[in-house]
């Protein structure tokens, strides 16, 4: 029988329109500053990964839209571009093994150019209905590792206090999301729901009962140590796993006003 991720891909389409929504908010209260518009790709060679839940859906609608040679070469770009991911991401392995500062990896990884193996020759999206949340929320002001970050062809001046997506929180939401799925589904692979996927490799792998590692009923899944939800409940006054916790994660992350000063991407 085929797994059924409905309730956590409504969860996820849930936390979309939110930021769509913030996205539009922001547009409307700064004017021509975010210029994204249809055959800009800017957003489409930039590297990041997915929380699992957000891999999932990819997956899932990757194999829904195509077939034949189309499906066929989609995969082949995702096979070539998950080896280079690879590749940059044991360089800045490294990098922080001889002591490279944190941001200055979040720099560099800000500025490497991967083209998305679903961005078309026309410069569209292939699967544009179903793009990421790192690709609808880019365009704007994005809180992220204690910066302020804006798309370098947006009129956002650096220094100037904007509208602000706050990326950790929106992470905070996906994560707990992917951790509830992974409980779910029984997975004897305890940190399931804190695994991070390029898009590339979300789009060549087949998300099966294998892969995922579901068990059988009777068997049971060992705790990892120290297992704590993945979001910070100091603000709440409801208890950690009650169903009124449970309810509030897809609205946990916010728009604030100013912020650190911006850096370009």
């Amino acid at each position: 029988m085929a797994l059924d991720f409905t309730p956590y891909f409504k969860r996820y389409e849930a936390i979309m329109e939110k930021v769509e929504e913030a996205f539009g908010q922001i547009q409307s209260q700064t004017g021509d500053m975010v210029r994204c518009g249809k055959g800009c790709s800017d957003c489409c060679y930039a590297l990041f990964d997915l929380t699992m839940v957000e891999a999932i859906y990819l997956s899932h609608h990757f194999r829904a839209t195509f077939s034949g040679m189309k499906k066929s070469e989609l995969m082949e770009r995702a096979d070539k571009a998950d080896r280079e991911v690879n590749r940059m991401k044991r360089q800045l392995f490294r990098a922080t093994q001889e002591g490279v500062t944190t941001s200055e990896i979040l720099r560099q990884v800000a500025e490497t150019r991967m083209r998305c193996p679903l961005l078309g020759d026309d410069d569209l999206c292939e699967l544009y209905e179903h793009r990421p949340l790192t690709c609808r929320s880019y365009g704007v002001p994005l809180a992220i590792g204690g910066e302020v970050r804006t798309c370098g062809k947006s009129g956002f001046q650096p220094g100037t206090p904007y509208p602000t997506i706050q990326i950790e929180k929106l992470q905070d939401s996906l994560m707990a999301i992917s951790a509830e799925l992974a409980k779910s589904i029984n997975s004897r692979y305890v940190e399931l729901g804190t695994m991070l996927l390029p898009p590339s490799m979300a789009i060549i792998t087949e998300f099966d009962e294998e892969f995922l590692g579901v068990m059988d009923p009777g068997e049971k899944q060992p705790a990892p140590a120290g297992e704590s939800l993945p979001m910070d409940c100091s603000g709440c006054d409801e208890s950690q796993g009650s169903s009124a916790c449970s309810s509030c994660k897809d609205n946990s992350f916010s728009i604030t006003l100013g912020g650190p000063e911006q850096d370009e991407e």
